[in-house]
Parts: structure tokens; sequence; C-alpha cells
């Protein structure tokens, strides 16, 4: 296959699966990683992708935020892994902030029966699976609800944030990077992810590999802000040296 080819149909595929993974694409076209970074290199100088860790994504999503539930689907095992090394950073009783996302979606699952926690989110799923259980007691942010992340948003939320203080909070994010942060598409999520930055007195972000380096439109908060980051093991080690000058990295 010649590179204008091979180009030809990274772009192609780019565009059906919304991201380019480079070893992924290495291993199914028999070629070094590197000719692919290079072929990529050569898209994104046309316009067709912009570069991430790992692979790229098509220009054309850039704005495009993902469901609920395709996003639960991405990365599936490395969330799971994730949420289980967050689950040990769980105090034996107290506060607890869930913030809207599919990683701390299933350390909710995980949240143990025989301790008792009184829970702020503003995930509607999040909510839901802890209403009925005796152990929690479950606070829901007010506000409008976003369809796409069916989290809540704006001045309900934010008045709300302003006046508590939570021991511990588990953020979501859509990208991190040391010179960027914490970022995400939704400017008024974005809002509401700060305030509960700042009621929460430490702080843990739940973020897969894949979020490395895709910063997003706004920003919620700076990793120096952030007191643990739980990741998988898809970063390299020049990556987890990077962000280990800001902050507390762990793994999974």
């Amino acid at each position: 296959m010649y590179g204008a080819e091979r180009q030809q149909l990274l772009a192609q595929r780019a565009r059906r699966d919304g991201r380019i993974d480079v070893m992924g694409a290495a291993e199914e076209l028999a070629v070094a990683p590197e000719t692919i970074r290079r072929d990529l290199g050569a898209l994104e100088r046309q316009g067709l992708v912009r570069r991430v860790y790992g692979g790229a994504i098509p220009v054309e999503r850039l704005d495009f935020e993902p469901g609920v539930t395709q996003r639960d689907q991405t990365n599936a095992a490395e969330k799971e892994r994730i949420a289980r090394a967050a689950f040990d950073l769980l105090p034996n009783r107290g506060t607890l902030l869930l913030d809207a996302g599919t990683t701390t979606g299933r350390l909710a699952g995980m949240l143990p029966t025989d301790r008792e926690f009184t829970v702020v989110t503003n995930s509607l799923p999040v909510a839901g699976q802890l209403a009925g259980r005796n152990h929690c007691t479950v606070h829901m942010l007010g506000g409008r609800i976003r369809g796409t992340t069916l989290a809540s948003v704006e001045s309900w939320a934010l008045d709300v944030l302003d006046g508590l203080t939570v021991d511990v909070g588990f953020f979501g994010t859509n990208g991190f990077s040391v010179d960027r942060g914490c970022t995400t598409p939704d400017t008024a999520e974005s809002a509401v992810k700060a305030a509960m930055v700042r009621s929460c007195r430490r702080r843990v972000l739940l973020a897969d590999h894949s979020k490395y380096g895709d910063d997003q439109f706004s920003r919620f908060a700076e990793l120096s802000e952030i007191d643990v980051l739980i990741t998988d093991s898809g970063l390299d080690e020049a990556a987890v040296a990077e962000l280990s000058a800001q902050t507390e990295v762990v793994a999974a």
C-alpha cells in the first residue's frame, strides 16, 4: 500500500470511528507506529485530523460530544479499573461529591453498603443508582439538565455549591493536560464543575488515557488543583512523569 492510499484509509477510519489509535492502526496495516504517526502528521497539516495522545481525531468531530451510552462503552475495561482504584480513596464515612460521568457512575455502583455517606451529585444516573440505598443520603443539585451528559447545570446548581464543604470529590473530564488542565466542551457544565472543585477538601480526577492531551473548549480546573489523578496504564512513562509534576498519579 502506498503512503497516499494509507493516509486516505486513515482519514476514512477517523471519520467512521471518531478516532485513530496509532498502535492499533500500525498492527492492522503491518507498518511501524512511526509510519502511522507520520501519516497522521501529514493529515493534520491537510486539516483533516487533530493529533491527540496515542492517535488522532477528525476535525469535524472536535465540537461533537458523545452521549452517555456511547461514552460508557468507550474504554469500558479501563474505566472499570479506574473506578476500582478510586474505591480505595473512599473515606469510612462522610460527604462525597460524584460528578456526572460514566467512570464516576461506575464508582457510584461500587459504594459499600456498610458505610454511611452523604452524596452530592449533579448526575441523574448517579442519583438514580443511589437514591434507594439505605446507607446513602443523596442530594441532587438542581438546574437545567443537559441531555448529552444528563448533568444539572446553571445557576441553581451554582448557588447551592457555593455554601457546601465536601470531604472528597470524584470528577470526570473530557480532556486533561499539563498545559490546559481539566477541560470540557460546554461552558455551563464547566462552570458547575469548577464550583464543585472549589467545594471539596480533596479532589480526585478519574480519566482514562485517551483523554490525555485532548484539550476541550472550557477549563474547569488546573491540574495543580487536583489532589489525585487516577488513570490507566495506557499512558507512557514520559506522560506520567509530566503529570506527576503537577499532581499524584495512580495508574490502574
